[in-house]
């Protein structure tokens, strides 16, 4: 399997397959596709990882295309203006935990489950909940971006603290705690929200430099409201 990304504004990750080789995301998530690709939707992994999957914002059925051909291309595109990583999972042999709505799609070898935050106050205050995704096996898992993506890799005991919703994802090494913001002035008149996510090394971290809720917020703001 190759793929090559492209666009900048609202890009797509391209993929070649040849044959038996696949692809799955969840469902409309293809952009376009050539000859010699077939389609089957089902709920993978069972009826429970489902339902886990609809909690984290994904659909609850994917769609699996394999090539009956080789050479085979597929297109998968983000669903804002932002870009697309590709993680080797057979480098992250603990696996990677990343925020709802970032998966994009991932070979089949690569196993997409619900997982917790072991922390119950960034449940009730990290803003993006405490339903987090992880994923674990081998091939390749391809994540969307809001805006850019920054890549911090955290010694150990280092700590980086991010506004709520600017974590895309980072690995199992790496403790994820959400803490309120001090002071009575900075909370009501900062701007910021009442939380941030601490994230202490060591471990790979991955930001973005755009918080698409945020944004559509913002524009919701300037809507007449007539």
């Amino acid at each position: 399997m190759n793929y090559e990304i492209l666009g900048k504004t609202v890009p797509v990750v391209e993929v070649t397959l040849n044959k038996g080789e696949a692809m799955y995301s969840q469902t409309g998530g293809m952009s376009w596709q050539s000859n010699g690709i077939n389609m089957k939707t089902n709920a993978k992994g069972g009826l429970l990882k489902s339902i886990g999957r609809m909690f984290s914002g994904e659909s609850i059925f994917m769609n699996t295309y394999t090539a009956e051909v080789d050479g085979a291309k597929i297109a998968f595109a983000t669903t804002v203006p932002g870009d697309i990583i590709g993680l080797d999972m057979a480098k992250h042999k603990q696996g990677f935990i990343f925020q709802k709505g970032a998966f994009l799609c991932a070979e089949p070898s690569v196993n997409v489950k619900v997982t917790f935050s072991k922390r119950i106050s960034a449940g009730f205050f990290g803003g993006e909940g405490f339903i987090l995704q992880r994923a674990e096996g081998t091939g390749k898992l391809f994540l969307e971006i809001d805006g850019d993506p920054i890549i911090k890799k955290l010694a150990q005991g280092e700590v980086l603290k991010v506004d709520t919703g600017n974590v895309v994802g980072f690995e199992p090494t790496v403790n994820y705690e959400v803490e309120m913001i001090k002071g009575f002035g900075n909370i009501f008149l900062g701007g910021e929200g009442l939380f941030l996510t601490k994230l202490t090394g060591p471990g790979k971290v991955i930001i973005q430099s755009q918080n698409f809720g945020d944004f559509a917020g913002r524009i919701l703001g300037m809507m007449p409201k007539n």
